[in-house]
């Protein structure tokens, strides 16, 4: 009999690991397109096509549920990122456009709407000061990995940081216009400036 317990609970669990699943994208996909005010629990379960109640069974509380979003993409993001360069250090180049792609994309603009929101939300605040804390760690961890930073020389963790904040900053201009060639440029002499700073 334990047996056919096991064997029910896998499926079953993988079904809730789905669930789950489409909804934390589903969050970040409603949080990017609709802002904090248009994401509500309701809305993101629709578009993930559960019920209202399967979503709060997940994540009992909305800030539950867009944190638990925005970090599951942020790392899913991180993999992807490992992943283009499986070599370890790449072209540095590659690696600070890669880096500056990060901030053009949907998972920024979900960020952003939680930041804002965290501004004015005190039950939010404070899970969002966490979680970029620890998605903010990682990306760094990251972009040192890929472009064999050696921090224990001078200057070079506020190159890396600088590059970082650098992006973010592309990323802010990106959101009200396409402006792809100028991030080329300043790409291209980023990546020349961390190559100096880092040989």
């Amino acid at each position: 009999m334990g047996g056919v317990n096991t064997v029910e609970r896998g499926p079953k669990q993988d079904r809730s690991r789905a669930t789950r699943q489409r909804l934390l994208e589903a969050a970040v996909t409603c949080l990017a397109e609709h802002g904090w005010a248009g994401s509500t629990v309701s809305v993101v379960a629709e578009h993930a096509g559960v019920s209202r109640g399967a979503a709060q069974h997940h994540f009992p509380t909305r800030e539950d549920l867009f944190t638990a979003a925005v970090e599951y993409v942020a790392e899913e993001r991180s993999t992807a990122l490992r992943a283009l360069f499986p070599e370890g250090t790449a072209d540095r180049r590659a690696v600070v456009a890669a880096l500056v792609d990060l901030y053009t994309g949907p998972l920024f603009r979900a960020a952003l709407h939680l930041w804002v929101a965290a501004c004015d939300e005190d039950r939010l605040r404070p899970r969002v000061t966490e979680l970029e804390a620890r998605v903010g760690r990682e990306t760094h961890r990251i972009a040192v990995e890929l472009l064999g930073a050696d921090e224990s020389r001078p200057g070079v963790r506020e190159t890396v940081q600088g590059l970082l904040d650098m992006a973010r900053g592309l990323g802010l201009a990106h959101l009200l216009t396409d402006d792809g060639a100028r991030r080329e440029r300043v790409v291209a002499q980023w990546a020349t400036l961390v190559a100096e700073a880092l040989d």
